[in-house]
């Protein structure tokens, strides 16, 4: 099974790669920043750089495409202000 995880690098998600490609799922993670691309490689997850914020709906769709399933854990976290929130969240 082949799972997308939006927000690849949040603290549930890394978990969860972890425990999806322990079972055998092919698992790529959404994340921003290049940087974050190990942490994901570790937990067993293929990084895909893509900023949620700027993409468009295609580029998000491209993502997405042949996935079997799509989990959204992304967030703007709780230091960030309202106008952050309603971009990302």
């Amino acid at each position: 099974m082949r799972i997308v995880i939006a927000g690849g690098h949040g603290q549930i998600a890394l978990r969860l790669e972890r425990l999806l490609s322990a079972r055998g799922d092919e698992v790529a993670g959404i994340i921003r920043r290049a940087e974050q691309s190990d942490d994901l490689r570790a937990a067993g997850a293929e990084p895909v750089l893509c900023d949620l914020e700027s993409a468009s709906e295609e580029e998000v769709a491209a993502q997405l495409r042949g996935a079997d399933a799509a989990i959204f854990a992304a967030g703007a976290g709780p230091d960030s202000g309202a106008a952050r929130k309603e971009t990302v969240d």
